[in-house]
């Protein structure tokens, strides 16, 4: 799967994590996770999260990534992984269904798009774009009817400033659409993917 984007020196190339990426994916989270410690296992375990070791998150999610199928896509810059995007059937992410922001809109088997990191000094870099072109592709190509998201609209007062979740801009321009709001704030969005290109896989 290929998707560029970006400026003039930047040209991004985005994959599934499978697991033989798995060290390019350690490389850009760190030693010591992404965000506030994070290994992308939020939205399957809800609040408890918090409460765990990192270390117990980052080999849980470890796990996941070698049993597949993949849980989300990793952007890269040659060959340093500079950006990911989780994205999965919004099923596996149950704690979706918890969180207010979040909670689920219809019956609608949709595959959800669910967090971002994108790699410091690759931010505003058109690397979100690119992610997110891709994972339309790949949801295409797996069968799901919608791709849903949840991001920050920040031109609406009260927006926080965490936008792991993206913001409602980018989703704009890629032609995602509100559903629902379960704030002014925050919206969910999706896109249809009738007629959206299925992609190959790598």
């Amino acid at each position: 799967m290929n998707s560029s984007g970006g400026g003039s020196d930047v040209r991004i190339t985005v994959w599934p994590l499978t697991f033989d990426l798995w060290p390019a994916f350690e490389d850009l989270f760190g030693k010591a996770g992404a965000c506030n410690g994070c290994w992308c296992m939020y939205w399957r375990l809800g609040p408890r999260y918090h409460e765990r070791p990192r270390e117990k998150n980052r080999t849980e999610f470890r796990s996941l990534v070698k049993r597949g199928p993949p849980p989300g896509l990793i952007a890269f810059d040659g060959e340093t992984a500079v950006g990911w995007c989780q994205l999965t059937p919004r099923s596996a992410l149950p704690y979706l269904d918890e969180a207010r922001m979040t909670r689920r809109v219809d019956e609608v088997p949709v595959w959800a798009v669910s967090c971002f990191y994108i790699r410091r000094g690759y931010r505003n870099c058109g690397v979100t774009t690119a992610l997110i072109d891709a994972a339309l592709r790949a949801a295409k190509r797996n069968g799901a009817p919608a791709l849903e998201a949840y991001p920050v609209d920040t031109a609406k007062p009260g927006a926080t400033s965490n936008l792991y979740t993206g913001v409602a801009s980018t989703f704009v321009r890629a032609g995602f659409e509100p559903v629902a709001w379960r704030a002014p704030h925050r919206p969910v969005m999706r896109h249809r993917l009738k007629g959206i290109r299925r992609s190959k896989s790598r």
